[in-house]
């Protein structure tokens, strides 16, 4: 029976001579596989939409629990600006499989919009570090090991609060840190903003990278303590990064 599916194309395999296995993360039905038959051909129409980060309605012969059929797709978004820009790219793909591997513990609608929402945001030039932290943020949510962003993480208090801990798990207050270094008042704020606020809302976001700097550190650190995710995405974008 054919079906038509929303979603992002977040991996490819060649199969045979002309055909290609796509992996695509769907806001209906999770993370499928598709065959695309003949897609590799010049000819084909299925060629230029069936490419790692394509965006969009694709109708298929579904099956649950195998492959399915590609028939055609409507593309929403090619995503031509991330493209044309090897950062972009890298910050793209590293969405796409820290999203893809978010998937694997639970299926949850909000984990294909939010990365739709981000990379439309990094597609039309905002700060692709601001986005992807932001994202990394709510996806900790999805895996069950959210930071304490509400309060100090050891007392409760709400108070004088002065620094992040991915040691301890979130806000420390005066009183209960020990050696942690002092962050700035700007990042103990915006990193509890980045979880509330909805991406495809967001129409300006200036921040220094200072406080980006001291942000993209605490979550790194603490995805590397509490989710066992190792993405090679991940570290070539930390070496593009440095370049």
């Amino acid at each position: 029976m054919l079906e038509e599916v929303t979603g992002i194309v977040v991996s490819e395999q060649n199969y045979g001579e002309k055909s290609k296995i796509i992996n695509v993360l769907t806001e209906e039905k999770g993370l499928i596989g598709i065959m695309a038959k003949g897609a590799r051909s010049l000819k084909s129409p299925l060629r230029s939409a069936s490419g790692k980060l394509t965006y969009g309605k694709f109708n298929i012969y579904y099956k649950k629990d195998k492959l399915s059929i590609l028939k055609e797709v409507s593309i929403i978004n090619n995503y031509n600006n991330i493209r044309k820009d090897i950062s972009l790219i890298s910050y793209a793909s590293y969405l796409i499989d820290l999203a893809t591997q978010v998937v694997r513990h639970g299926t949850d609608n909000l984990v294909f919009t939010n990365l739709i929402s981000g990379l439309d945001k990094i597609n039309q030039g905002f700060n692709p570090n601001v986005i992807t932290n932001i994202l990394e943020l709510k996806y900790l949510d999805n895996l069950g090991v959210l930071p304490i962003l509400d309060s100090c993480v050891e007392c409760g208090s709400t108070d004088n609060i002065v620094t992040l801990s991915s040691d301890k798990g979130g806000y420390l207050c005066k009183n209960c840190r020990t050696n942690e270094p002092i962050i700035s008042n700007k990042a103990i704020k915006l990193i509890r903003m980045y979880y509330y606020v909805a991406i495809d809302k967001i129409d300006n976001i200036d921040v220094h990278d200072d406080v980006i700097k001291e942000i993209n550190d605490f979550l790194e650190n603490y995805y590397e303590r509490y989710t066992g995710l190792y993405l090679k995405s991940r570290k070539f974008l930390d070496n593009i990064k440095n370049i």
